[in-house]
């Protein structure tokens, strides 16, 4: 029997409408759960799900529907109020992908950095370095500052360095959204290569033809909760069928 690898048990966050409400380390550490305040709303609520080693599931909703904050919360970013998720495999999370980079380093520093912070050895990023400037296309870039770069070429860089790691898990949020379409087929194909080697893909997208591309399975989120767990094309006719009608 395959193994679960991300295990997901009646599973609440809250956060506040003006700020989020999040509980601190204080509390975290005094076992503390705090109660529902006025102007608090539950991003998610009761989800509960298994996912095996290769599955590769595509997460559907609408905008505001708790799919990002699913995906920050199996990538250890978010903690939650209520259940408990268990991740036992590493994850190479392309969420908010361009985040972590600092843009008065330049390019060949943001690289040691952000490679080295999800867990490359220096030795390792030497060894690849040539085939993440080279798969993000920008060789004259290199010792330019990140600040200076593009949009479309921050995103580059990001996905070349993400794309390195060997973690058995991708998390996917809609982040090669703003590259060209050359370079998004490009990473496109990457994720397939990726996904034949045995990874295990979470992918949130509104994009139909990605998501029946990648996945399939699926699961429909609505308000926070969990609408359908099935395969990915029963959950986008019910996510059709409920909003185009």
């Amino acid at each position: 029997m395959t193994a679960s690898v991300i295990s997901v048990d009646s599973l609440g966050v809250r956060f506040r409408r003006n700020r989020r409400g999040r509980r601190n380390f204080k509390d975290l550490f005094a076992g503390k759960q705090r109660r529902s305040r006025p102007g608090e709303f539950w991003a998610l609520r009761d989800v509960s799900f298994e996912v095996k080693r290769g599955d590769a599931i595509g997460v559907v909703g609408r905008n505001g529907q708790g799919k990002s904050t699913l995906l920050k919360l199996v990538a250890g970013v978010l903690l939650p109020d209520e259940g408990s998720v268990t991740v036992s495999e590493g994850v190479a999370p392309l969420i908010e992908i361009t985040g972590g980079f600092v843009n008065d380093l330049t390019v060949r520093d943001n690289v040691y950095l952000t490679a080295g912070l999800h867990g490359m050895s220096r030795h390792e990023i030497e060894a690849r370095f040539d085939e993440i400037i080279d798969f993000a296309e920008i060789p004259d870039f290199v010792d330019t500052p990140y600040k200076h770069l593009s949009s479309g070429m921050k995103v580059r860089i990001a996905f070349a360095v993400i794309a390195q790691l060997d973690e058995p898990i991708m998390l996917v949020d809609e982040v090669l959204a703003v590259g060209d379409k050359a370079f998004r087929e490009k990473c496109y194909r990457r994720i397939d290569e990726m996904l034949a080697g045995g990874r295990t893909l979470f992918f949130v997208s509104h994009n139909e033809r990605d998501l029946r591309r990648f996945c399939t399975r699926g699961l429909y989120l609505d308000k926070g909760s969990l609408v359908l767990d099935s395969t990915i094309d029963d959950v986008l006719d019910k996510y059709n069928a409920d909003h185009n009608s």
